[in-house]
């Protein structure tokens, strides 16, 4: 198999950001190219065209590639359910919910074979596999049994290249600890490095990557620079977090609730190209201050997020910012939250059956949770009864195992192509709740939101920011600019050399 894989000596040191760049560098330079990660941890998953469901990261990543995205590109999605359990989604499907423990023990050799399943149809299918590793490769207590990292490595028969992230400090003891900690042939594999995030003058670095090269026998590539604001959807909170933490306030603020198992929060990110929003996490009551407007976002275990958000008094101070006239969606299991009643009819939220709890109550409907779960890709159009003029299509996907229904009639927000009534439209569109995913993502639509609350404040309205053509863009411009700092012929001469030999 021709191809390289990305490793780090931690987690959150621009992997992903990295395969991203690459996938686009080989696609512009017209190799067909695919990314490849074995196995995420994370509640931020993408749809692809059929229905299936895999981390959110390959699907950006292929986008990058210019192709579409396939469950093999991703085979295992574990999702955390609580701080022990994860649902498993295998090849796009959810499998079982299994604990840490029990993933371990009984999921070894199935994940095995679904890994060198999908490396034999992407290589099939592609000239060349750009696979992305998880966290360290040196977890000495997991490592025996990793599916993400080396054990890749050696399936896929590629070089490894190893990313370190300066800006957070210990660079050179990170790198060579790391190379320390690698059994001898799995630190034979390791054919190069990159140092990443770097601020400021890269030349003054130049001694670093003698030193390394000196010490550890291994070409630094790259010193890449941090990328500000690089608009990319990122594969955990984190990254958002950190996004939002680099914004300037502006007109508008938006107070969205951070839920302990929050997922799918690239439904946010269209907000970072609005450059008169605040957008912020609120964990605490102490933040929620007097926003303009509140979103709740999905996450991965309602009944339990929903109690928490009691637990934590933010319930009150929704309540009165409705009350006051504040703007509010809850997209997915924001929803559902939003609702006056929801029931696990079979326990796949909480485990317990027919367990009941009552929702915010600001939606006249109700949720039931079923065992299976509806991944789709939805499009349409706003509901008659919203008394919005349609405008095009609103486009994005649903994942959820709850189905909720109103009880009143004339107050769905979206009239989908499939027939359906999807989500509510109250009090002339300050309530919203929605299974749609990506709804802000329809730049028309996220503009006319925002501009009913602008007018709300006496603020002018904005002209529409159409960010899918800038996204494109924006894959160029960080493939470009990583390009520029790193020695892609010598990368291309590791990954051709490593495929002869």
């Amino acid at each position: 198999m021709k191809g390289v894989m990305i490793q780090g000596t931690a987690s959150d040191v621009g992997k992903s950001l990295i395969v991203t760049a690459l996938c686009r560098m080989f696609a512009n330079d017209g190799v067909k190219v695919v990314p490849f990660k074995s196995q995420n941890m994370s509640n931020n998953s993408y749809v692809t065209k059929d229905g299936k469901e895999i981390g959110r990261a390959q699907g950006i990543q292929a986008e990058a590639a210019k192709i579409e995205a396939t469950v093999w590109m991703n085979p295992i999605l574990l999702k955390p359910r609580s701080n022990q359990d994860s649902e498993i989604v295998y090849l796009g499907k959810s499998l079982k919910t299994l604990s840490g423990r029990g993933y371990r023990d009984t999921f070894y050799e199935k994940g095995l074979e679904v890994i060198r399943k999908s490396l034999k149809q992407l290589s099939s299918e592609y000239e060349l596999v750009v696979i992305e590793g998880a966290g360290s490769p040196v977890e000495i207590n997991l490592k025996d049994r990793e599916l993400v990292n080396m054990k890749v490595a050696e399936l896929a028969d590629v070089p490894v290249i190893l990313v370190a992230d300066i800006d957070r400090g210990g660079v050179f003891a990170s790198i060579v600890g790391t190379l320390e900690l690698l059994e001898p042939e799995e630190r034979q594999r390791v054919a190069g490095l990159i140092i990443n995030k770097f601020r400021g003058d890269i030349s003054l670095f130049e001694d670093g990557i003698t030193w390394l090269e000196k010490k550890t026998g291994i070409p630094v590539l790259g010193v890449l620079p941090y990328v500000e604001d690089h608009m990319i959807d990122g594969e955990d909170s984190l990254s958002l977090s950190n996004q939002f933490s680099n914004r300037n306030r502006g007109n508008l603020d938006i107070a969205v609730i951070y839920l302990p198992f929050v997922s799918n929060y690239s439904d946010l990110e269209p907000f970072l190209y609005e450059e008169d929003v605040s957008i912020r996490w609120v964990k605490h009551a102490s933040e929620f201050g007097n926003p303009d407007a509140v979103i709740i976002p999905g996450t991965k275990s309602t009944i339990n997020d929903l109690n928490t958000l009691r637990d934590k008094q933010l319930d009150s101070l929704i309540q009165k910012h409705i009350e006051d006239g504040g703007y509010i969606i809850g997209i997915c299991g924001g929803y559902q939250i939003l609702c006056e009643e929801i029931i696990d009819e079979t326990g796949s939220d909480t485990g317990i059956v027919n367990k009941c709890v009552a929702g915010l109550g600001w939606i006249p409907g109700r949720t039931i949770f079923y065992d299976e779960k509806e991944t789709v890709r939805s499009a349409g159009i706003y509901h008659e009864d919203t008394g919005l003029v349609p405008n095009g299509k609103l486009e994005g996907y649903e994942i959820h195992l709850g189905k909720t229904v109103l009880h009143q009639q004339g107050c769905s927000f979206l009239a989908l192509e499939n027939g359906k009534e999807e989500g509510y439209y109250g009090r002339n569109g300050q309530i919203i709740g929605t299974y749609l995913h990506h709804l802000f993502h329809n730049d028309e639509w996220r503009n006319h939101w925002l501009n009913m609350i602008r007018k709300s404040k006496g603020l002018n309205s904005k002209e529409t920011i159409y960010i899918r053509e800038y996204k494109d863009k924006r894959y160029d411009e960080i493939a470009g600019q990583m390009r520029a700092n790193l020695n892609f012929e010598q990368l291309n001469d590791i990954i051709n050399k490593w495929c002869v030999e």
